[in-house]
């Protein structure tokens, strides 16, 4: 089971650390990852594999938003179906 990550905030060091340490943490493979800055604005998006996380998918999605938080980062973590039905046209 696959998962997508969207990371948005103000540029600053250690983003995509925090990002892919809280998914190391929970046992999430990151796949793919794209990022871009535009302007001062960071914007990533990740593919992760939630086939092996230590914790359910809800449970991983809402730590990964409160890290975010913390960091003044938008963070959100949706179901890859979700994800693709949300961006077909």
């Amino acid at each position: 089971m696959r998962g997508i990550i969207t990371v948005i905030g103000k540029d600053k060091v250690g983003i995509l650390a925090n990002v892919s340490g809280i998914c190391a943490e929970y046992g999430v493979n990151v796949v793919e990852v794209t990022q871009s800055i535009l302007q001062d604005m960071f914007c990533m998006i990740m593919l992760i594999d939630i086939e092996k996380a230590t914790v359910s998918f809800t449970e991983f999605a809402e730590k990964a938003k409160k890290m975010g938080e913390e960091n003044s980062l938008s963070v959100h973590v949706m179901h890859e179906d979700i994800f693709n039905s949300m961006h077909r046209i």
